[in-house]
């Protein structure tokens, strides 16, 4: 029987995903480079850092758009390299412009240009000015369980809880946080920031988060498009592992693995 039948379907406000995989379009070596990457990831959200790439704003330069057409995937604007509650509202009212009406936006606003941690109190007020005006926002957190609930009591329809910080490629530092989130969360949970390989994506999948975002463990890999495809399978991997559920931590194990009872005896024994 094979058990993802048993799994509920990937949602984000409305619409069913295939793929649990998002990707990001950053830092790649070219646009060729980032549609080869994204189609080996199976991804079929991409998110764009609107105040960094070229949707439309410049005429003059080369597009994103006519290498990931929003007819083939879903584009997903975000406001890396916003400081401010303010600068991140602006910058997703351009991106629905420049989109036609687009509503679905990542909210990140930084705290620290270092760390790029969040600022949580200037998140939480950019949420609630999104959400008043009709835009559907994923939201990346740090990963306090009661910030988490906020944002999802304002309305954003996912919560992403970096795993360490972005583009460190530390993987998932504190588990532990992650699993209240998802324990009581009622939107989908995603990871977002700090994975850097394939097992990283599948902990996070393994620990029942609904999806994994990444970019940089992709576009700065050796080998991005390899790389994405081995994403891609690990977060298929994942997420069949957490359906099935895993066995049981034990110290040892009294009981061998394979039966002892009616065992055949040895001639003379």
């Amino acid at each position: 029987m094979d058990m993802a039948l048993n799994d509920k379907p990937f949602e984000i406000a409305g619409k069913v995903y295939a793929s649990r995989l998002l990707v990001g379009t950053g830092k790649y070596r070219d646009f060729d480079e980032t549609r080869a990457a994204i189609d080996a990831s199976g991804a079929q959200i991409v998110t764009v850092a609107i105040r960094r790439t070229n949707i439309g704003q410049d005429a003059d330069a080369p597009s994103l758009l006519d290498y990931l057409p929003p007819s083939q995937f879903t584009l997903l604007p975000n406001t890396a390299g916003c400081y401010t509650a303010e600068d991140a509202v602006r910058t997703l009212r351009l991106a629905r412009e420049l989109l036609d009406g687009h509503s679905l936006v990542k909210l990140e606003v930084l705290g620290d240009p270092h760390t790029l941690y969040p600022n949580m109190p200037e998140t939480v007020a950019a949420a609630k000015t999104l959400v008043a005006e009709g835009f559907h926002v994923m939201v990346y957190c740090s990963d306090d369980p009661i910030l988490a609930r906020q944002l999802e009591d304002v309305g954003c329809v996912a919560v992403m809880p970096l795993a360490s910080l972005i583009g460190s490629g530390m993987g998932i530092l504190n588990p532990w946080n992650l699993s209240l989130i998802i324990e009581k969360a009622r939107v989908p949970v995603i990871v977002d920031a700090g994975v850097g390989t394939a097992s990283d994506a599948a902990i996070a999948m393994e620990l029942g988060c609904d999806g994994v975002l990444m970019n940089t463990a992709i576009a700065a890999a050796k080998n991005p498009v390899l790389m994405a495809s081995a994403m891609n399978k690990a977060v298929q991997a994942g997420r069949e592992a957490f359906l099935a559920g895993r066995m049981p931590r034990k110290l040892y194990s009294a009981t061998p693995s394979s039966p002892t009872a009616g065992m055949i005896a040895a001639k003379g024994a």
